[in-house]
């Protein structure tokens, strides 16, 4: 057996959802950029679930089915009354919540494709649903009923605010999502694809995905990016700052990627939103001081920014409370996931690699009075 740590450069399936060839990062063939550009967030999630994008038709159909089954069972709500709010993360309330959802459902485990697929839409739809309400809850504010006249991203902004959002939040949120919905076989991603591979159901595969999505590692990255922003604060503290952590050896989130080598393509589209947003807000110093980090960074280290980089003070120029950063990550991958589930079960085989055991070689048992 061949060790590689991590698995990296191990190929463990195959998959016809997106690719990272050369740098260059496709849903079902389509590139990135054009998707980043042109396309709504509804048209990326059926492209994912049906490796075509979507006629008139069949995108004014998941946009109603979406939009049927985004409230949220009372109960659920009622259970964040139960968290110890202040203390709770918004990705453990997230990976509770699914849970729990898979209890109001009464097909949760009927494992038809059909049924599968009527699950997929109920948990795309229900995941805005849930972070919006977490965050108002949590401020003792009272969660928004989702609206259908809302397309998802102008949705989910409503959702959290209670105000109608501007065409230029919408833009930047549909943008995100659109950036973060698949990523090949990814931490969560291969975390999905090997707990249902065991045939269990979908809502353990998407809470797992959400367990392996909340580290600062994947999904968390964000989150420490804005950390860092603000621990910052102004231009003039940016080079102090990044040359210390850089001579400490302390690493800065935001930066390098496993598989990309010249950089990021996601990255650009979110630098460019951050851009236009900071301006609208009277914020240009924090894309300033964004940049300056790239510089430095990148100079130094030659390493270029990742998606996690300028998605932070996009979030963040968008009012988003910062600990909100990586459940919005979830809000678009689990259009990803739910891709990789249901082709996982269309041809599934158990996941189970092997380990090279390093431990004692072969011992015998000691009676524990016998033992020193």
């Amino acid at each position: 057996m061949t060790v590689t740590r991590g698995l990296e450069g191990v190929v463990a399936t195959t998959s016809s959802i997106s690719s990272i060839i050369d740098d260059t990062l496709t849903y079902v063939g389509y590139n990135i950029d054009d998707l980043a550009v042109n396309a709504s967030f509804e048209e990326v999630i059926y492209l994912l679930w049906h490796l075509k994008l979507p006629n008139s038709e069949q995108l004014a159909k998941l946009k109603e089915q979406l939009a049927e089954n985004a409230a949220l069972p009372q109960g659920v709500i009622e259970h964040f009354n139960m968290y110890p709010i202040h203390d709770v993360h918004p990705m453990a309330a997230l990976r509770s919540a699914v849970s729990l959802l898979g209890l109001y459902d009464e097909e949760a485990d009927i494992m038809d494709p059909e049924a599968n697929y009527r699950k997929a839409i109920r948990l795309q739809a229900k995941m805005p649903s849930i972070v919006a309400a977490f965050a108002r809850v949590r401020k003792g504010l009272e969660p928004i009923t989702p609206r259908k006249d809302l397309d998802f991203a102008a949705n989910f902004l409503y959702m959290l605010t209670g105000k109608e959002p501007e065409p230029i939040a919408v833009e930047a949120m549909n943008k995100a999502l659109v950036l973060h919905a698949d990523h090949e076989l990814n931490a969560s991603t291969f975390t999905a694809r090997v707990c249902v591979a065991t045939l269990s159901d979908v809502y353990s595969g998407i809470t797992a995905a959400i367990g392996a999505l909340k580290g600062p590692l994947h999904g968390g990255a964000n989150e420490a990016v804005m950390k860092m922003l603000t621990e910052i604060g102004t231009l003039e503290n940016v080079e102090p700052y990044i040359r210390g952590k850089l001579a400490n050896k302390e690493k800065i989130m935001g930066f390098g990627h496993r598989v990309y080598r010249k950089g990021d393509p996601r990255a650009k589209h979110l630098r460019e939103m951050s851009k236009k947003l900071t301006e609208l807000t009277g914020q240009p110093e924090l894309y300033e001081m964004s940049v300056n980090i790239e510089k430095i960074v990148t100079g130094e280290k030659k390493l270029p920014p990742n998606v996690d980089f300028y998605s932070a003070s996009v979030y963040h120029s968008l009012g988003i409370d910062h600990d909100l950063m990586t459940p919005i990550f979830a809000v678009s991958r689990v259009s990803g996931w739910l891709a990789h589930i249901l082709e996982q079960y269309d041809n599934n085989r158990l996941i189970r690699p092997r380990a090279e055991y390093t431990g004692p070689g072969m011992q015998k048992y000691i009676p524990i009075e016998q033992r020193g």
